[in-house]
């Protein structure tokens, strides 16, 4: 088979998928839009392995391995399969992973939303979705340390978090993790992850610093950018977000933003770990209910659907009208038409009231 045309299938433990076109790349990873046999649509995620250490190798079993324990959760990206491929002559090859395809990530959602009026039923929709995929990669105790509206992904109108490549497992099961190396997106990092404290390069990253990311990104929701995106060098971004004394920007009236929703970004933007709101109480927050899908509408009951001057009738109740209808006629009483109608109508309203007070 030739070169060009055997580029353009990956093969997957002996599936074999059509390659559409490139979605995403970064370091030593692609990501794929691909069709299997029955023209189903999968990311296939290829990284290749021959210059990758064993850190980043374990990070990456460490995905596949968080992946399958949360296979089935509806705010996690799927993954359908995995394989490891050895290279030639004794080299490492590719790791390949096929997961389901998000048709869109949140960053390009986001860019497109921004052109049409703030609409907070929109926001409040994603927010509690974002928050109820993070909260349960906390509960694996798991820190992802790196969001940003990249990281999210719809998939059929649901959100989805993907790439977990930095993952790492919280260590002792405590709220704080170490990491010999600064991690993140600049715009959406922690303080924490960027103080470095005296004497050492290594840092701690826990469950608060992704409620920041996520700050970050509700801000990004409301008013258009992250916090500190304006700032124009990375050295003055850098200098800014952990610094207590630079006051983060919330104002109310350039797009009509509500005073709880400015109040939930504030305890998401703490400068101290310790001060910001816990993901538990972000999904609390009475202004999620705008984002929240009706139920099944409650079908109208045969009371509901009756007139005025309507009611039920059974066998029993008309054997009594007829009874009562023979009896008149038997001692010849006459009664003019507006009699009769007016007769029936007091009937009618006995037996709607009865019938009501029997319904509840």
């Amino acid at each position: 088979m030739p070169n060009g045309q055997q580029s353009r299938h990956i093969v997957v433990n002996r599936k074999g998928y059509a390659r559409l076109d490139m979605i995403g790349k970064g370091g030593s990873s692609r990501v794929y839009r691909c069709l299997d046999h029955n023209n189903e649509i999968f990311a296939i995620k290829r990284v290749t392995l021959d210059k990758t250490d064993a850190e980043t190798l374990q990070n990456y079993k460490n995905e596949i391995g968080l992946l399958k324990r949360l296979a089935g959760n509806a705010r996690i990206i799927r993954l359908i399969d995995s394989e490891v491929k050895g290279g030639p002559n004794g080299k490492q090859g590719h790791l390949f992973l096929v997961m389901e395809y998000g048709e869109i990530d949140l960053a390009r959602l986001l860019s497109e939303q921004q052109k049409e009026p703030m609409n907070m039923a929109w926001i409040a929709y994603y927010w509690q979705q974002m928050l109820q995929a993070v909260q349960i990669v906390h509960d694996e105790k798991i820190v992802h340390s790196d969001l940003k509206p990249a990281n999210f992904v719809l998939v059929k109108g649901q959100l989805k978090l993907i790439d977990f490549g930095i993952a790492n497992a919280i260590a002792n099961d405590t709220t704080n993790i170490q990491r010999d190396h600064q991690i993140g997106t600049l715009n959406y990092m922690s303080p924490e992850a960027i103080e470095l404290p005296e004497g050492t390069r290594r840092l701690k990253v826990g469950r608060a610093s992704d409620v920041w990311s996520l700050g970050c990104i509700l801000y990004q929701m409301v008013y258009g950018r992250p916090p500190f995106q304006h700032l124009s060098t990375m050295y003055h971004k850098m200098k800014a977000i952990p610094d207590a004394s630079y006051e983060i920007e919330y104002p109310e009236y350039a797009r009509r933003v509500r005073r709880d929703v400015i109040e939930t970004m504030k305890s998401c933007l703490m400068r101290s770990p310790k001060q910001r709101a816990v993901i538990p109480d972000l999904l609390e927050d009475e202004w999620l209910v705008m984002g929240r899908e009706p139920g099944p509408p409650t079908p109208p009951t045969i009371g509901d659907m009756l007139g005025e001057d309507e009611t039920v009738i059974n066998p029993h109740y008309m054997a009594q009208l007829l009874q009562h209808g023979m009896k008149l006629g038997a001692v010849g009483e006459q009664m003019d038409e507006d009699v009769l109608l007016r007769e029936a109508s007091r009937l009618v309203q006995e037996l709607k009231a009865l019938y009501t007070s029997t319904a509840h």
